[in-house]
């Protein structure tokens, strides 16, 4: 009789461990695609309808290869909306062949390397007294702060972004949703 109780307690103790794991690498819905996390970041970002200005800008800097890449990254994605926001004609400049040098220092000022999801940059936050400094794989910093129970990002302009969506795991590294674009 014994053993037949300890069969249900340790499949319920096996779900629950295989629930946290899955857990942290779940399926996000992102532009109204699944992103999903056995995929890189390129082929899930091709799929949100709220990232086609980024994947646009991407291809004409010459990007997808390296965010197609083992990495990890962690991606600061700005949406549609926050290429709006920048003054009229920008992007149709940007993604001029001329104007690639720029177009890329300004995607790559959207990169981290390595892998930080929420709980990791939280605890950069946090060992930082309130706000934590990144190196971008453009080479300059960006700040990292938490407002009202929201992550934000500082850019070197003084411009913030408010992370929108956080943790879309990626099979090379992360990818946070953000509201505005960042400026080097």
């Amino acid at each position: 009789m014994k053993r037949i109780l300890l069969i249900p307690v340790f499949a319920v103790a096996l779900i629950a461990g295989n629930t946290a794991t899955s857990y942290a690498q779940k399926t996000v819905m992102v532009g109204g695609a699944a992103m999903y996390p056995a995929k890189n970041i390129v082929e899930n970002a091709v799929n949100s309808k709220d990232h086609t200005t980024l994947v646009a800008a991407v291809k004409a800097a010459g990007l997808v290869e390296t965010l197609e890449s083992p990495g990890p990254f962690t991606v600061f994605a700005p949406t549609n909306e926050a290429f709006d926001k920048l003054p009229k004609g920008t992007v149709d400049n940007l993604v001029k062949p001329e104007n690639k040098a720029t177009l890329t220092s300004i995607l790559t000022y959207h990169v981290v390397s390595g892998s930080l999801d929420s709980k990791a940059l939280m605890a950069k936050i946090k060992a930082g007294n309130g706000s934590a400094t990144l190196t971008t794989v453009q080479g300059e910093p960006l700040t990292i702060m938490e407002k009202k129970s929201k992550l934000w990002i500082k850019d070197s302009k003084g411009g913030l972004a408010e992370v929108t969506i956080k943790d879309v795991y990626q099979k090379n590294g992360v990818i946070h949703v953000i509201n505005k674009v960042l400026m080097p």
